[in-house]
């Protein structure tokens, strides 16, 4: 850090098991990511390009270079996953992800209904060879999963292979772990970490209250995702008690 100041609390060295931030890219372009990188890559731990985004991406793997000169993984979104999978074209997915080098994939169905054990399958398929992370929820905000099923897809797919589970929010953070307001569904979540071990759980929270929610509840070295560029800084302000939100949660009493 630029100097000394105590009652920091400590975050976990990169490369991170947890304490992971993912920030989800929407479109940068090649001198946004770049500018992007010369700012925040210390605290970034995993960059996804949003949704779809990637397949209409100018100068892809452009881009992906520039991340990877600072060492910083990238990985599609699972819709682009879907978009695959319902097209009868997995090993095309596969293969495209081969070649732009992409080492973490996405595996979700919060677009498409796949039945569990098939989605299970294909995680234990890809986890041989990449690191997979898992979203669970949906993007239907009319679809309401009760706590216990949470858990139980949860940990069946951790069981699987995943490395993390992602904790459907939707870019907006209004669907899955929130109500349409962004209000912390708080029973499901400390429901799920009742059984879910809170390092194996990447928590979508694009909003501040979201992110101050679990930063309060699980600590510093929470996993959180779908943060948006510009907010990258602030966040690891706050983590550690340098916003006012959290200014006094580390402070000796």
């Amino acid at each position: 850090m630029n100097f000394n100041l105590s009652q920091i609390p400590e975050r976990t060295k990169q490369p991170r098991t947890h304490g992971i931030t993912m920030v989800m890219d929407k479109g940068l372009s090649i001198d946004e990511a770049k500018n992007f990188m010369s700012v925040a890559s210390p605290h970034v731990d995993v960059v996804k390009l949003g949704f779809g985004t990637a397949f209409v991406t100018p100068n892809l793997k452009e881009k992906l270079a520039i991340y990877a000169s600072f060492n910083v993984p990238v990985y599609f979104g699972g819709t682009l996953f879907e978009a695959f999978l319902i097209r009868n074209q997995f090993d095309d997915f596969v293969n495209m992800c081969n070649e732009f080098a992409i080492k973490t994939i996405e595996v979700s169905d919060g677009s498409i209904i796949i039945p569990h054990t098939e989605k299970c399958g294909y995680i234990e398929k890809l986890a041989k060879h990449f690191t997979v992370y898992s979203e669970v929820g949906s993007k239907d905000a009319a679809h309401i999963i009760p706590p216990y099923k949470w858990i139980e897809l949860m940990s069946a797919e951790l069981s699987s292979g995943a490395t993390y589970v992602i904790a459907e929010a939707r870019e907006a953070g209004n669907v899955g772990i929130y109500r349409g307001s962004g209000e912390v569904r708080e029973g499901l979540v400390q429901e799920i970490l009742t059984q879910i071990p809170a390092e194996k759980i990447m928590w979508e929270a694009p909003q501040k209250a979201q992110q101050l929610y679990f930063l309060e509840l699980i600590g510093c070295n929470v996993n959180l995702g779908n943060i948006a560029p510009s907010e990258m800084i602030a966040l690891e302000a706050m983590r550690i008690g340098l916003r006012g939100d959290t200014f006094m949660f580390y402070l000796d009493k």
